[in-house]
Parts: structure tokens; sequence; C-alpha cells
């Protein structure tokens, strides 16, 4: 049997040319599209005075096409598709200048979503093709955490940016992210085998009844089909929770867009940490239970964001939040990545991905309604019996 070959570093991947200039590029366009939706967000909150339900709305038509587009977008990927969408979004956000109706605005998010759908998996391919397989998981790891920092960073600068300088700063740079990206992804040489036959709608229709067996998967396995129920109800409270948060500083802790950028800034913290903790929860409890916990995390941080309505206890809040979420992003994909067998796992990750899709969507549509008629405190204590249901569930099940 062959020795399997060393895995590479960080420093190793880096030194590699063009995936340094891939990750660079990653690390600049997420920067931007965190200042863009803040920025988006605050300008419908606090300048708008949307409604919960507007606000709602805004997000919905930025997850809509994630949910459908996504699965189907993989077949039509090459360096040329990242480099069309990088230009196609970078001309998009420059409307945002100019507009203030919110229509428009939910049009234009749903245009920047469609085209970002496609860049995702033209993305997943140049890493597999610029990366030695022994730097795939570090390239990986790498641009994982370029989404992780961003998260904690964008946030809060963005909130400062839209208090001092006003929100067209962050659509400006965003429009430079995304033409930088493409002149970085020019220089790259990308080579996409394609499949005989793989093409139109044949792999449209073939992508559509893998994502079939997908679910046939998932629903007849005991594990994956709890934990995938118990996140999918989680993702639920927590998106009819998260996508009002603006709305939540502005009426109930009458707070500015600065707070709402660091309080979201904050839940990319409480995430880091929570993934630095994982190992130790992880020696004794089994994959199932660590996504529970972070269910009841999640419940937790919710039920006392909402309880005291205070800028202190909702910062708390925000943390445990970002910790708990750890406990359930990692745990489950591990799950799946052990329990599915190899040739179905590109198969049943696309369902669980588009299934959590789903479900954010959802709740989008319900938490607006909810808000406005019966306060967004009352929701979040909806969502935090929500979260905690799972746990019980654990207890019946076992």
């Amino acid at each position: 049997m062959a020795t399997p070959a060393p895995q590479l570093g960080f420093r190793e991947v880096l030194r590699i040319r063009a995936v340094r200039r891939l990750w660079v590029a990653q690390l600049v366009s997420i920067f931007g599209d965190f200042l863009a939706v803040f920025a988006v967000l605050s300008v419908v909150t606090f300048q708008l005075h949307g409604t919960p339900t507007q606000v709602s709305m805004l997000l919905v038509a930025f997850l809509t096409p994630l949910a459908v587009v996504s699965p189907l977008a993989g077949v039509f990927v090459d360096q040329w598709t990242m480099i069309a969408s990088d230009l196609a979004r970078g001309v998009l956000v420059l409307t945002l200048l100019f507009v203030r109706d919110l229509n428009a605005i939910y049009a234009t998010f749903f245009a920047l979503s469609t085209i970002s759908s496609f860049f995702v998996p033209a993305q997943s391919v140049a890493v597999r093709t610029l990366a030695p397989a022994a730097g795939l998981m570090a390239v990986n790891a790498l641009m994982s955490q370029a989404v992780q920092g961003m998260q904690i960073i964008s946030p809060a600068l963005a909130g400062l940016l839209v208090q001092g300088l006003g929100a067209n700063s962050c659509f400006l740079f965003d429009s430079f992210s995304f033409f930088f990206s493409a002149g970085m992804v020019m220089t790259l040489a990308i080579h996409r085998e394609r499949t005989p036959g793989a093409h139109g709608a044949a792999a449209a229709g073939s992508i559509l009844s893998a994502l079939q067996q997908g679910f046939r998967f998932i629903f007849g396995h005991a594990a994956i089909s709890f934990v995938m129920l118990s996140m999918s109800s989680g993702m639920f409270a927590v998106r009819c929770f998260g996508a009002l948060l603006s709305v939540y500083v502005r009426d109930v802790l009458a707070a500015n867009v600065t707070l709402f950028g660091t309080l979201n800034s904050l839940i990319g913290i409480g995430m880091i940490a929570g993934t630095q903790s994982l190992h130790r929860f992880a020696r004794s409890a089994s994959h199932q239970h660590l996504v529970i916990y972070g269910l009841g995390g999640m419940g937790a941080a919710v039920f006392v964001t909402a309880v005291f309505g205070r800028v202190a206890s909702t910062a708390v809040g925000m943390l445990g939040l970002g910790f708990s979420a750890a406990f359930i992003m990692i745990p489950s994909q591990t799950l799946l990545q052990r329990e599915t067998p190899h040739e179905l796992l590109g198969r049943v990750s696309s369902s669980a991905m588009s299934l959590m899709a789903f479900s954010q969507v959802l709740a989008m549509f319900v938490a607006g309604p909810v808000a406005q008629k019966a306060g967004i405190r009352n929701l979040y204590f909806g969502s935090a019996a929500m979260l905690a249901e799972p746990s019980q569930l654990s207890r019946v099940s076992h």
C-alpha cells in the first residue's frame, strides 16, 4: 500500500502563486460583500425606516437564488464564468449608489445573488484545479478562515463607514472588490475537465436527479436525518432572529448602525471561540448531541437577548450565538463526511445545503409579518422556544 502524501500547510500552499492570488481575491471580494450587505440593511432599516417585513424581504431576495440556482449552476462554470460574474456584480453594485426605492433594491439583490450562484461552484473548481491534492485541506481552510475573518472585521467597519461617510462608500468598495477579483482571476490558468454530455438541460436534469438521491439517503439514515431535521428547524428559528436584528437594534435598543455592525462582529468572534473549544466537548459527546447542545445554546442566547432588551445583554447573546453555532456547523459536516458513501457525498452535501437554504428563506417570509403583528421581542421568544425543541426530541429519541 502506498504511503499517503504528507499534507501541506498554510505556508506551503501560499507559496503557490495561483493559490495565493485566488486567496487574495477571495479576501477582498468577501470583505466588499459584507460591507455592501450591511450597508443595504442599514439603509433600509435606519434611513428608509423599513418595517420588519420590508427588512426580511431584502434577505429573501438575496437568499432565494442561492437556494434555487446554486445546485444547478455547477454545470455551467469555468474560469470565464468567474470573471463574467465578478464584472457583472461590480456594475450591479454601482446601481445601489443611486437607488433608494425598496423594489429596486430587492431586484438588485436578487440579481446579485443569482450571479453569485455561478461564481461559488466555479471557485470550488478553481481550488481543486490550482491546489495539489496534498494541499486541498489547507487551501479550503484558508478560504473558510477568510470568511470567518471578514465576518468579524466587515460588520463593525461597515457600521463606522455608513455612520461617518454614508452607505455609498461601502457600495463603491464592493464594486472595486469585484473588479479586483476579476483582474486576479484573469491571471490564473484554470482548466476544468469536462464530462462528455455534461452540459445544458441534460446536465441540469442530472443534478436534479442527484439531489433526489441525496434526499433519499439523508432521510433513510437515522442519525443524519435527525441532525438535518434538527438543523433545519434550528436555522428556521435563527433566521427569524437574525433577519431582524437591525430592527431590534433600532426599535428596542434605540441605537444606530454602528452598534448593529459591532453586534454582528461579535457573532464571528463567538464562532471562532466555539471552534477552538469544540474538541474538548467532542471527546465525550456524539455528533448528534453536539448539534443538540449547539441548538440549545443558541436558544439560550436568543432568550437572553430578548428578555433583557439591553445593549450589554444583547452583546452577550451575540457572543453566545456565534459560540453555539460552531457546535452545529462542524459536527454536522463531519457526520455527513463520515457516514456518507464517497460516491454519494457530493449529492448529499448539495441536498443538505438546499434544505438549509429553503428553511432560511421560509423563516424570513414568516419573521417579518409576525414581528409586525406580535412585536419583535415576542418573535424572539418564539425563536428561542423553537431552538430548544430539538433537545426535547433528543430526550424522546434516546
